[in-house]
């Protein structure tokens, strides 16, 4: 079972995926991609980390995500968040391309349960920045991505899901 949680800021996306989770047996793999650069953020780190049980191993990955993933073995992973990792990706200036490539691969090689958190980006106002509009399109294109590589997809807006399926489109 692979799924994906997408949607805004405070929809209760990550604290849906962690439920789903927590439903298996076994280790769980709290893969993190947050990096604190600032006291909110590490009170937010904190916060998350408070929320989760003495089940979870919490795995910092802000880069390396595809190799922290298959890293887990045969364990529940959850990665939160896809959007904070494509964010470090970038502002890295590592290639986009090919990093996408790699989480893809090693997603689709997974066997165990995953749970992906990611941000729906684009349903706001085009970003005036360059930087911006280069990040909310590497964002959609992933997010499209990785959701042909799930099972199963949600958006979820106050906390409360609805279920995504594929248009049946001719290619």
């Amino acid at each position: 079972m692979k799924t994906m949680f997408v949607g805004g800021a405070r929809s209760g996306k990550s604290r849906l995926a962690q439920a789903a989770a927590e439903d298996h047996d076994g280790a769980l793999y709290y893969l993190a991609t947050a990096e604190a650069h600032d006291d909110e953020m590490t009170d937010r780190i904190a916060r998350h980390r408070d929320d989760r049980d003495a089940r979870w191993r919490t795995v910092e990955c802000p880069v390396a995500l595809p190799e922290a993933i298959d890293e887990c073995g045969d364990g529940v992973v959850l990665i939160d968040c896809l959007t904070l990792w494509l964010s470090n990706v970038m502002l890295g200036e590592h290639d986009v391309t090919a990093r996408s490539a790699a989480l893809l691969a090693a997603m689709r090689r997974r066997v165990a349960p995953l749970y992906v958190v990611t941000n729906e980006v684009g349903l706001g106002i085009v970003p005036v920045h360059p930087l911006g509009r280069q990040f909310r399109d590497a964002a959609g294109r992933l997010n499209q991505q990785v959701a042909d590589a799930m099972s199963a997809n949600y958006f979820v807006v106050a906390g409360m899901v609805l279920p995504l399926q594929r248009f049946p489109v001719e290619r």
